[in-house]
């Protein structure tokens, strides 16, 4: 029997399973009346305002009501926010109010652009009006910019034709490397499974050359126009403005030795879903009314050069400690900089408002003050110093407690940050409160967390509240000066300063340059080196141009004259790879200028998606709403659908973080309005999840409340998602793993759910592109993904610097999205098995099957026979090899045999990781791993095709992979550094300062030379063979522990 509904929270989670489908609500009416009536679960809000229609027309008052379509519902969410249901298609069961209560309420004027922002609110996890609500003239003024911008953007879709439409939203994924040993390899002719309506099937042979295309010969150009071709199992078409053999997937299936599969569609089909997404533009665009125009911005006025008085008053703080002495720590900053000596309050006590009155000032002018400073603010306890302190009720204090002068000991209590510029460039002046986050991070300056956002605390009831008041320096406001007017005054200084004088370095002076230049990230300059730098930064310029990141540390923010030097240099230098500018987006650098040089130098890298997790990490450095890296995003994913669908999943998946849920907001908005057509396909996806959520959570309570047996969890399970409900909002869907895949419907027979603590979701579903073929996902719920999404995205890219360097180690990297809190998608690998299943199956005692070396062998072989054998070998070395070494890099934990996976195809793959960066397993404050990858004698019994002799192939091919693999990441290691370090606030569990990141930089020896780092390296190898028998002795305790 399926779990007995226990709680009013169950209503709607649990729809129909207790064979009751109806559901009693309350509803509301505007003229007073109230009346209750069941109603089905998964009816729609327009059935149910019908029916309520119906039932009203016998009660009083009836004909105040009017027109049934100039009212609509209003609810309290599961938020506890009203909301209004403008969008009648949905269901009352996808809905889920808090309680069965419906509010009837008139509905006003401009119903299309209300329908719009209903359905955008409920895309985004958060409704529009309470973004209306924020008294925030920058919210205001960004929402009205990008409104304008994302009409214009629809206007110019509605001019595309059909095939520029398809080319952005549809197009293969291309990779312009030269293959011409893989076209060698099958000697210039390539098998391709040709699919024609998804029925008749035929197999032809295209004989390509090397660079052929596509096209056919001119004379077929009339009937090859009709067509398109696509590939079979997904939504992407491939093009003819470019060769065959640039596109990914058919590259990808060569090197499988796989024949690709594609299907020819008419135009006519592409034309059809072309013209149903500009009709969906065209409804929405011809109601809408013409927006205000933007507010000027205010008359500007240079900074005087008077010092500082400047900040600020500190009156009171509510909710703070009342029975110790406090007191307010303030600093100015810019990045980790701190641009002058900090400023402390004087010590307060009170029981109830602590007070001050006192002026904090700072030794700064503010002509001198960069663009970007913020006041940082931290305030704590000042207690007497306790030798010895059994128990505390505070001990959360204890882990941040700082002395700071003999008998006194400071507690952090709160923090909080605020900008000294607001979002027009005018200097803020007047009074201002400010709520403060009450959570530390791991490493402070000072007790003070520059780093932190300079959000305030939305939570306003609990937090504690400090009043400040900025001084006023004039009647006019004081507004930084306009980019034009800086370099002016660089211009200036450089007149007035001998041009002899400018730095350029000798021979010496080159030397030591360069070896300075050539550290790693997380290196620190000392004074001397950064005045060397500034000194020779012409020479820095001319010959170290990747080199910019340690100018700008080396630049004296605190003096204008500096600050416009270097903005004039910055116009004049290089352009850096992508890959190099991506660390200028890191909150050392907060710089609008230097943001906007890193900005147009990641422009045009078709390796966007690659950093996409990152790009919207460093978001949350952005003090201001309209920004380079905001605009530039909004940009690239409205002119690509994939591009826009994980920057929305990205930013959706974090929207419960309160210190950043109004910026992902409105760049959600901004997205959603720019592609409308986009909204409804996201919006499935939406709804799907929160209905896998509701078997998950079904799931779960039948486990902890009823202990109900396992079949007859499973047997719930399936009657849920054969609900009428569950299959039309389950099927037919863009997978959210991959935008191209269409999700037809649900394979509910092999469907089940995993026997690990989260009860994760195993879903099967049918392709819907390519008949016979199925889609496998695992929903989990109550598991953080986050960490999984970074090691995968990490994997992914160290496969791409290989195979750039002609080495292909054959890694699976497997889609991973987080999607919620704590809650996301991850992709099944097709003909695939734990080495745990694969060793219990070959031995009959559980305790001996982590010893038999032979099941790995013995199973490759029933899976492969003859070539494909020697194939499927050749493909277990070789990935074996690139998960020893990228493992060993990443410091990847918790390796033991259901976390290591083998393809059908040989292909070695690894899964779950929840501890990397060294963070390995313990117990009893003993390591259980003491391995640095692993490389056992039944990896090795595989690498050798079964043969003790055979140590050539294990000695020299595998080791070599190994070494060389190694090699190539040590080149790129400052560039794994930067995206590690670009997550730092990302509150990923195992990646939360830069000590984390230290593991990385010792992994891959960064600082030695190569013939030390290989040293090192095989050194690592060798222990790894030899304490190989831990690693059988954790996973035989493993298999005993887990025999099913």
């Amino acid at each position: 029997m399926p779990p007995a509904k226990t709680d009013q929270l169950d209503l709607w989670a649990e729809s129909g399973l207790d064979g009751d489908d109806q559901v009693m609500v309350d509803f509301l009416l505007p003229t007073g009346i109230y009346i209750q009536m069941e109603v089905p679960r998964e009816s729609t809000i327009q059935h149910i305002k019908l029916l309520l229609w119906k039932e009203a027309q016998t009660y009083p008052l009836f004909s105040l009501l009017g027109e049934m379509e100039g009212h609509m519902f209003e609810c309290v969410n599961q938020a506890a926010v009203h909301e209004e249901l403008e969008d009648e298609t949905r269901r009352l069961c996808d809905v889920r109010p808090f309680l069965p209560v419906l509010k009837l309420i008139t509905r006003n004027c401009g119903r299309a652009e209300r329908i719009l922002d209903s359905k955008i609110g409920v895309l985004i996890g958060k409704g529009l009006h309470e973004l209306d609500a924020l008294q925030d003239q920058q919210v205001k003024d960004f929402r009205s910019k990008m409104k304008r911008i994302s009409e214009e953007k629809m206007q110019r879709m509605q001019l595309m034709s059909w095939g520029e439409w398809l080319r952005s939203c549809y197009s293969t994924q291309l990779e312009t490397e030269s293959v011409e040993n893989l076209i060698d390899k099958h000697e210039g002719v390539i098998k391709i499974t040709m699919h024609y309506d998804q029925s008749q099937v035929c197999s032809v042979i295209l004989a390509l050359k090397k660079w052929q295309t596509t096209h056919g010969p001119e004379e077929d150009i009339g009937t090859r126009s009709d067509y398109v071709l696509r590939v079979s199992c997904r939504l992407e078409f491939l093009l003819e403005d470019h060769p065959l053999n640039q596109c990914k997937y058919i590259r990808d299936c060569l090197l499988a030795n796989e024949s690709p599969h594609l299907t020819l569609v008419h135009c006519d089909v592409v034309k059809a879903i072309f013209e149903k997404e500009i009709c969906t533009i065209g409804s929405v665009l011809a109601r809408k009314a013409s927006n205000p125009p933007l507010p000027l911005p205010p008359k500007k006025r240079t900074p005087t050069v008077r010092t500082l008085s400047v900040f600020p008053a500190l009156q009171l703080i509510k909710g703070a400690l009342s029975f110790v002495p406090l007191a307010v720590r303030a600093g100015l900053f810019h990045g980790t900089e701190l641009l002058c000596k900090t400023a402390v309050s004087s010590e307060s006590s009170s029981r109830s408002e602590h007070v001050w009155n006192k002026t904090l000032e700072f030794d700064i002018a503010v002509c001198d003050l960069p663009r970007m400073a913020r006041l940082c603010f931290a305030i704590y306890a000042v207690m007497d110093k306790v030798k010895k302190q059994r128990s505390t009720k505070n001990t959360h204090l204890n882990k941040y407690q700082t002395i700071r002068k003999a008998g006194k000991v400071h507690y952090p209590i709160a923090w909080v940050n605020t900008m000294v510029f607001d979002y027009r460039g005018q200097l803020k002046t007047g009074d201002i409160i400010l709520h403060c986050w009450s959570s530390f991070p791991d490493e402070l300056e000072e007790m003070l967390n520059p780093i932190g956002t300079i959000q305030t605390n939305p939570y306003t009831e609990n937090a504690t509240e400090l009043h400040i008041s900025f001084p006023e320096y004039s009647t006019q406001p004081v507004v930084f000066p306009a980019f034009d007017k800086i370099l002016e005054k660089a211009a200036e200084i450089a007149g007035a300063s001998d041009s002899m004088t400018i730095g350029r370095g000798g021979k010496k002076f080159y030397i030591e340059l360069k070896e300075i230049m050539e550290r790693d990230p997380l290196s620190q300059l000392c004074e001397n080196e950064k005045d060397l730098i500034w000194t020779l930064r012409y020479d820095c310029r001319e010959n170290f141009p990747q080199s910019l990141p340690k100018l700008l540390l080396s630049v004296k923010w605190s003096k204008h004259e500096d600050m416009a030097q270097l903005q004039a240099l910055l116009q004049i230098w290089p352009k850096l790879s992508p890959r190099d500018a991506l660390e200028l987006l890191d909150f050392n650098y907060p710089d609008q200028y230097v943001r906007e040089f890193a900005v147009n130098s990641v422009r045009d890298d078709d390796e966007l998606l690659q950093y996409l997790l990152q790009l919207v990490q460093v978001l949350r450095y952005e003090p201001y709403y309209d920004c380079a890296l905001s605009r530039f995003l909004l940009e690239r994913a409205q002119s690509s659908r994939k591009i826009g669908h994980f920057l929305f999943w990205h930013l959706r998946s974090e929207m419960y973080m309160p210190a950043v849920s109004v910026h992902f907001a409105l760049i959600l908005e901004a997205y959603c309005r720019g592609c409308i057509p986009h909204i409804e396909v996201l919006k499935k996806q939406v709804e799907a999840l929160s209905k896998l959520k509701a078997v998950n959570e079904l799931i779960k309570l039948g486990t902890i409340k009823t202990k109900t047996k396992q079949a007859h969890l499973k047997e719930a399970m399936m009657t849920c998602l054969r609900q009428t409900g569950f299959i039309e909002t389950l099927s037919n869907l863009h997978s959210p793993l991959n935008p191209n895949i269409l999700l037809a419907g649900v394979h509910v027979e092999r469907c089940k759910y995993m026997d690990s603590k989260m009860k994760p979701l195993w879903i099967v579903y049918h392709n819907k592109l390519l008949g016979g073929d199925t889609v496998g996902i695992i929903f989990k719920n109550g598991d953080d993904l986050r960490q999984d999404m970074l090691t995968l995205q990490i994997l992914r890219l160290m496969d791409l610097l290989w195979k750039e360097a002609n080495l292909d180690l054959r890694i699976v990297p497997y889609g991973c999205l987080a999607t919620g809190d704590h809650s996301g998608l991850i992709e099944v690998v097709s003909s695939a098995d734990t080495i745990a299943n694969i060793q219990k199956t070959s031995s009959n005692m559980a305790a001996a099957a982590a010893f038999n070396k032979d099941a790995l062998l013995n199973w490759l072989k029933d899976k492969n026979s003859g070539d494909a054998l020697d194939k499927a070998i050749e493909e277990f070395t070789l990935s074996c090899a690139g998960y020893c070494v990228a493992t060993y890099v990443l410091g990847i934990g918790d390796r033991h045999s259901d976390n290591i996976m083998v393809r059908s195809t040989g292909q070695l793959f690894h899964i779950d990781f929840g501890h990397i960066l060294g963070n390995f397993k313990s117990k009893f404050g003993i390591k259980r791993e003491r391995v640095p990858f692993i490389l056992t004698h039944d990896f090795i019994h595989v690498i050798q095709q079964g043969k003790t002799g055979n140590t050539e192939k294990f000695g020299n091919f595998f080791r070599q992979y190994c070494e060389e693999a190694y090699l190539i990441l040590r080149k790129n290691g400052n560039l794994f550094i930067t995206l590690f370090a670009l997550m730092l606030t990302a509150g990923l569990p195992e990646l939360t300062s830069v000590k984390d990141i230290q593991y990385l930089k010792d992994s891959l020896a960064l600082g030695k030379t190569d013939e030390e780092a290989l040293k090192q390296f095989r050194q690592k190898f060798d222990e790894a063979l030899r304490e190989s028998w831990t690693t059988k002795v954790n996973w035989m305790a493993h298999i005993v522990a887990h025999p099913s």
